[in-house]
């Protein structure tokens, strides 16, 4: 399965709200960071806590974020960031 990211480049995390189980923290939704690296792909967690283990799997990022972009009022020195692991369909490409 090919990435539809790759290293470096700026993404959003779809700012979706949806019921049950997820693996994207809140916080991070619809905030913008920076691909760190492509991991491999995995059964969705999100159907696999439900039971259902026959799906595609699914290309697994982890994605750097400033923590001024997460935490407008992070008073803590401008380089602190935090890296996420999130699954390539709850991001979207950055213009």
């Amino acid at each position: 399965m090919a990435a539809k990211f790759c290293p470096e480049q700026r993404v959003r995390v779809v700012p979706v709200f949806a019921p049950g189980h997820t693996r994207t923290p809140c916080y991070c939704r619809g905030k913008v960071g920076k691909v760190e690296r492509v991991l491999p792909a995995f059964l969705n967690p999100e159907e696999e806590a439900y039971g259902r283990v026959d799906g595609p799997r699914k290309v697994l990022y982890r994605v750097r974020f400033p923590m001024r972009e997460l935490w407008p009022d992070y008073a803590g020195p401008l380089r602190d960031c935090l890296e996420v692991e999130i699954f390539e369909h709850w991001l979207e490409p950055v213009a």
